[in-house]
Order: structure tokens, then sequence, then C-alpha cells
């Protein structure tokens, strides 16, 4: 991508810059963070953000609620109707190259009238989803390197150190402080990790893929993968089959959030069926993972039933730490990156705070560790509840499918001349794209609201609807109360009199 600015001979006075910073300038910003990523390594920042064994966490949860048939057929349904969400974003951000882009975006579809509110209730939004999102990634972390400590230590049945609920805390916890360390040194160091990260999902999602059915000894036919339907209602307490579809499918619209992930998570969905040695001995919890993370347990029978030890088990259950930590990287580094933009915007408290940037770095150092402060907070409540990495994925994914859902709102209901098309454009396709989109969406928050287990308890509790509704609330109030009065949505910082046009 460059540097962004080009220096000419002595004797010229004037300077270039490139297409990018020329666009972000027209959008009334001038450039402060550093630019000085190439193709590739943005390409690998934007690929380790979407975890190739993303779903691995939820995976057991889903198969649980109504086997394995409606766990892939639902996630072709899911697929399917992600795609159009997908059309209809990069239509609209195709041209709005912005730090911060959901609320600037909503800003500028809504309009003069409604713009500054679009642009809050957006911005709100996609900061919950955006910082929530690495408490996902510190859980998924934190739960793999159990395993693979549990597994390498003698398993369940071997006397395998098994990590209390304080201690997976402190993984967590960890894993979050090393994140936004590393996201304090210039977003060069991050690149560099972050070209590691795009061979090491790759390569090793294809050993993955390729290697567990050659290792499996036991596999299970094509109709029970294609067509088994089972209820678990003495595990869920769901009994009824339409919602245990709607749970399990509410618990799949987490995997496809890209194109890639669709990819990954798709070979991971219809591969790991073929290799359930047992169905019901996956959820004991005398099992040799103690029934904790189902994936796990299906990877440690293929190998022990082919080797009769856990070695490639754990080698395995690495490559996918290795996905999660790696996209936990880079999901703290976009998340602050939001908070950023809306900082520099006066959107948050204390905005001077956190827009202020390393002097040396160039990196937004107090937004990081905003971001790693509140998603710990976020985790604390793993010492007490069960489904906490449910109710964490249930306010990450609504807080950024619903800030999606306000600019593609807009889109939707704004004059067609109005709108400036980028190099994508879909046309005459877009309002019924937009549509198909935007009720997806909402769908898709309502589903994540449910409660996820019967009967409700303290410790089974799906903690998102209060924790969303909190926060909905605060934030209607404090526009109708205060920001109404002095937000007026992106705020420019650049004089566009200097001859740009």
């Amino acid at each position: 991508m460059g540097t962004g600015v080009e220096y000419g001979s002595m004797d010229q006075t004037a300077f270039k810059i490139d297409s990018a910073e020329k666009r972000l300038n027209e959008l009334g910003y001038k450039q402060e963070l550093r630019r000085e990523m190439t193709f590739f390594k943005t390409l690998a920042i934007t690929f380790s953000s979407m975890a190739v064994f993303i779903g691995t966490p939820l995976y057991g949860s889903s198969l649980r609620y109504a086997g394995p048939a409606s766990l892939i057929w639902g996630w072709v349904v899911v697929t399917f109707f992600t795609w159009f969400v997908g059309f209809a974003m990069a239509e609209i951000c195709s041209s709005f190259p912005t730090t911060g882009s959901l609320y600037f975006w909503a800003a500028h579809l809504a309009g003069p009238k409604w713009g500054p509110f679009a642009s809050w209730f957006c911005a709100r939004l996609e900061t919950i989803g955006a910082v929530s999102g690495i408490g996902t990634m510190a859980y998924s972390g934190a739960q793999a390197l159990q395993m693979i400590i549990f597994l390498a230590t003698g398993n369940n049945k071997g006397g395998g150190y098994f990590a209390s609920r304080g201690v997976f805390l402190c993984m967590y916890m960890g894993f979050t402080v090393i994140w936004a360390v590393l996201n304090s040194f210039a977003l060069q160091v991050i690149a560099f990790l972050d070209i590691i990260s795009i061979w090491w999902q790759v390569i090793g999602g294809l050993v993955v893929i390729v290697m567990l059915p050659l290792v499996a000894p036991h596999t299970q036919s094509a109709s029970f993968v294609f067509t088994h339907f089972e209820t678990s209602p003495e595990a869920t307490g769901i009994s009824s089959k339409p919602y245990a579809v709607l749970t399990e499918q509410a618990l799949l619209l987490f995997f496809p959030v890209s194109a890639s992930s669709q990819f990954w998570d798709g070979h991971i969905i219809w591969l790991l069926p073929f290799s359930i040695k047992d169905f019901n001995y996956l959820y004991d919890v005398n099992n040799e993972t103690a029934g904790v993370l189902v994936p796990a347990q299906i990877i440690f029978d293929a190998f022990h039933g082919r080797y009769h030890n856990s070695t490639g088990a754990v080698v395995f259950l690495c490559i996918i730490w290795g996905s999660f930590f790696f996209c936990g990287l880079s999901v703290t580094t976009s998340a602050a990156r939001v908070v950023y933009a809306l900082s520099r915007d006066n959107g948050i408290p204390f905005s001077p705070i956190w827009r202020r940037i390393h002097p040396k770095y160039k990196v937004p150092t107090n937004a990081v560790w905003l971001c790693a402060t509140i998603s710990i907070i976020l985790g604390l409540p793993i010492l007490k509840i069960d489904v906490i990495f449910t109710a964490i994925i249930s306010i990450s994914t609504i807080g950024w499918v619903g800030g999606y859902a306000v600019p593609i709102f807009a889109r939707l209901v704004m004059a067609e001349k109005n709108f400036k098309p980028g190099p994508f454009y879909l046309g005459r396709a877009s309002r019924p794209i937009c549509l198909v989109a935007f009720l997806w969406i909402c769908y898709t928050c309502s589903a994540f609201l449910l409660p996820t287990l019967y009967p409700i308890q303290w410790k089974t509790f799906n903690y998102a609807p209060i924790a969303i509704g909190i926060s909905m609330t605060l934030i209607m109030l404090w526009w109708a109360f205060d920001a109404r009065k002095w937000f007026k949505g992106p705020v420019r910082n650049i004089d566009l009199g200097n001859g740009y046009s």
C-alpha cells in the first residue's frame, strides 16, 4: 500500500499522495496512523482476524442441540444469507476508506437529519462488537490451551491436569494482556506476526482437514452425517425440535463471519461428524477430555484409536490454539482502531486520552489498553457462569452485525441519486440485497438473545440480553438527554481548501 507520501527531488515543492490518502482527505480526514503496509501484510492482518477454527469451541454445543444433519444444513442456510450481508457491506465500503468506517458510513448514508443519531447508535454497537471480540478469542485460546495441557499431562483418565476456573481466568487475562503489549509496538510488529499467522492457518488448516479423516479408524456413514437428527432434552432442557434447530443455528451464526472462515469452518463442520467414534461418549464427563471440548475428544479418539497415544491430538490442538492466538492479536488491533476513531470524533468520555497516538510507534496505545481492560472485565463471570462463552459471543455478534444493520438500512431507504458508488456497485440489485441482509441481521440478533440451556439457573443463564439491554438503554438515554446536543457525527479534521478535490 506504500507509505502514503512520496517526496520529490529537492527542487520540487509539491508532494504526491496515493489514491487512498487522497480519498481520505476528500472525506475530511488527515492521515494520522502510520500506513506502511504492503498488500501482502494488509492481507495477512485481515486474514488473521478470521480464525480458521473460529467455530471449534461452539461445535459441541451446536452438534448436541439437533444432531449432525441440522448442523450441516444449518451451516448452508447461514452461509447463504451471510453472503447477502457481505455483498451489501462491500458496496458501501468500496468508497469509504476510513478508520471506524461503520459509523462513518452510517452518518453519510443516513443524511444530515438522521446522520448524527445513526452514527451515534452504530458507533456504540461497533465498539461493543469489537471489544467483546477480544474476549471471544481470549476464551477460545484459553480453552484450547486448557485442553492441550490436560491431554499432554495424562487426560481425564490418566491424572492429567485440568485448569480450574481461576487458572482459566488467568489464561484468559494473560492472552488479553499479551495482545495489548504486542499492539503497543509499531504496526510492523503486528504485520510480521500476521505473516506467520497466514501460513500457520493455511498450512495448519490443510493438515487438519486432510489428516483427520485419514487417521480416524472409526468413521460414520454419510447417512448419519447428512440425515441424523437428534435432540438432547436431558442435557439441554430443550425438547421442542424447532427451538432446538433455532438454538443450534444461533450458535452457527458466529461461524461464517467471512468468506475465508466460511470455507474453513465449512470443511470442519462437514469433516468432524465423519470422525465421530461414539456420539454419546463425546459428552460423557468421564471421557478423556471430561466432556468439555467435543472437537478435542473427536481428535483424541482418532489418534488414540490409531496410534494408542495422544501426541497427534496435542499437535492438532496446538494448531487450533495458534489460530485463536493470532486472531486475537488482530482483533485487538481492529478494536483499538475503532475506539481511536470514535474518540477522534469526540464520541466517548475522555476522548482526548483515548485518541492519543504514540509519538514513536504511531499507534493508539491508550485505546489498546482500554479495550484490553474492558475485555478482562467482560470475562470475570468465568468464575461463576458456565455459559460465559455463549454470552460473550452473543454480545460480540450482536454488536458487530447490529453495527452492520445501521448503514445497510440507511443504504436501503436513501434515494439512489444521493449514493456515490465506488468500484463495487450492485446497481438495481442493491435494494433487494440490502433488504434481505437487514432482515437476516434482525433475525440473527434476536436468535442470540435466546436462552441456550433449560431450566434457567445462575450457572446456565445467558446474561447477553441483560448486558445488551442495559447497554442499549444507556446509549439511548445518553443520546436523548445529552449527546444529541453536541454529537454531530464524524468530525472533519482537515481543511479541504488545501488543494485536494
